[in-house]
């Protein structure tokens, strides 16, 4: 709860903030807060409390995913050096939306009513659209901007349809009594509670860009500004998905057969969609796009295995997505930066010999998320596949995901291989600021610690 109070009270400072003459300031004082928020929010473990007749609950569930979400929003605000040196006038508003959207995400995390689901959802949508947009000169940023808004008020109105038919079966919008109420007095389950459900799992699964829910994401991914791609890519499905986690083991536990084999639809098609369709794609952002909605696959795969080992599983898996993918969109926008907004693989060519350290750090990321050994990504996917195996009959599931496994790795290689083996073309140097090469060492050093030594986070919860 301190983390909410101390994110919404630094971001209503930093908009005041923006009224100095120097915008300089806002990128150390914003890392500053984050870093205090990070170590504060680390006090509550082991102190779980309850707060507004238990709408919310801060326990180390949401301590840990709150953790993942503000170290991955610190990692990502040093690539937006190149609003300072532009002195774009609206920094200190993007901090304090960015900021603004933690906010929601944690409340995603820590709800226990539905109400404060839906606020949070809210808090981060609202905040995602004007970002889509942000860059009002560019009419693909523009178009993601006005997609993204009227396909996710639409799938808002959808999830809130579905809450409010759970209500209408349980008359409550606490998930403990939904859990305690979803079976009746003769143990069936009411046709109102059944489609509450299902509708309530569509809308969450269109925040999370899950198949068939996923079309607006490569668009919307392509157009918005990489800084806050890498974003949405990263915190805002974290939020997700933790959310969804909590829902379905929180509340839909006793009516498993009523859901899981849609759950187990939406997987699999958002494995095979994500996987599929980045094998075509012509750029790197679009590549890296339906990469996103592979992993929201693979992720999702904890929900269908609920055991001892989903929590920790989702959480190393999320942290280990969250590095790579942190490395990845940033080396990409730095090239882009230096390509004119051109983010094709030719992009790339060249880069191992013209810059040997952004091009490692490209490569360790690929090699993380397409879950090769020695990376934090293998044994994301290690921890999420034992966790499925451990569910007894879902075998079929992980052979499924490893034959898709091995498809990410032929084009996750083709950055590789542009890097490498194809010449350099002109005007190839790309520079960085000390910020975002700090950063993309951090996290380039954490993938391959995780992957050495996944012990040291893979059992916290």
């Amino acid at each position: 709860m301190t983390s909410i109070i101390l994110l919404s009270v630094l971001g209503i400072i930093n908009l005041f903030l923006g009224f100095l003459k120097s915008k300089r300031i806002l990128l150390p004082l914003v890392m500053l807060f984050l870093a205090v928020v990070f170590g504060v929010n680390l006090l509550d473990w082991n102190n779980t409390q309850t707060y507004f007749s238990n709408m919310l609950t801060i326990d180390n569930y949401a301590v840990a995913f709150t953790g993942i979400m503000t170290l991955t929003t610190l990692l990502i605000l040093p690539f937006s050096q190149n609003y300072i040196d532009a002195e774009d006038e609206n920094l200190a508003e993007y901090y304090s939306i960015l900021l603004f959207s933690l906010v929601g995400a944690i409340m995603m995390v820590a709800f226990e009513n539905m109400i404060m689901l839906f606020i949070g959802v809210e808090i981060v949508s609202i905040a995602m659209y004007v970002l889509a947009g942000s860059n009002k000169h560019s009419l693909r940023s523009n178009e993601a901007a006005l997609k993204y808004f009227l396909m996710g008020s639409f799938f808002t109105g959808v999830m809130l349809f579905g809450i409010v038919l759970l209500y209408g079966a349980t008359g409550t919008f606490d998930i403990t009594e939904i859990g305690a109420a979803q079976v009746g007095a003769d143990g069936t389950t009411n046709t109102m509670f059944v489609m509450g459900l299902l509708i309530t799992i569509i809308g969450i699964s269109f925040k999370i860009s899950a198949a068939p829910f996923h079309f607006w994401a490569p668009d919307v991914y392509e157009g918005t500004p990489t800084l806050f791609t890498t974003f949405m890519a990263t915190v805002v499905k974290t939020a997700g998905v933790a959310a969804f986690y909590k829902l379905m083991a929180g509340a839909f536990d006793a009516s498993l057969a009523s859901w899981f084999p849609t759950m187990i639809a939406i997987t699999v098609l958002t494995l095979v969609v994500g996987n599929i369709g980045a094998v075509m794609q012509p750029s790197v952002k679009r590549m890296l796009a339906y990469s996103s909605i592979s992993h929201a696959g693979y992720l999702l795969m904890t929900l269908v295995s609920f055991n001892d080992f989903s929590e920790n599983a989702l959480f190393f898996y999320s942290l280990s997505y969250a590095l790579a993918s942190v490395a990845s969109f940033g080396v990409l926008k730095l090239v882009e930066e230096e390509r004119g907004g051109n983010h094709s693989f030719a992009a790339f060519n060249g880069l191992g010999k013209t810059n040997p350290l952004l091009a490692f750090v490209m490569t360790v990321s690929m090699l993380s998320l397409g879950g090769i050994p020695l990376t934090a990504g293998f044994f994301g996917k290690f921890f999420v596949f034992s966790s499925v195996i451990a569910a007894g009959n879902l075998v079929w599931l992980v052979a499924l995901a490893v034959v898709l496994a091995a498809i990410g790795i032929y084009y996750y290689f083709k950055v590789v291989i542009a890097m490498y083996l194809q010449p350099a073309g002109e005007n190839t140097k790309v520079s960085a600021s000390g910020f975002a090469i700090a950063v993309l060492v951090i996290c380039t050093v954490l993938t391959i610690l995780f992957g050495l030594a996944p012990g040291l986070v893979s059992h916290m919860l």
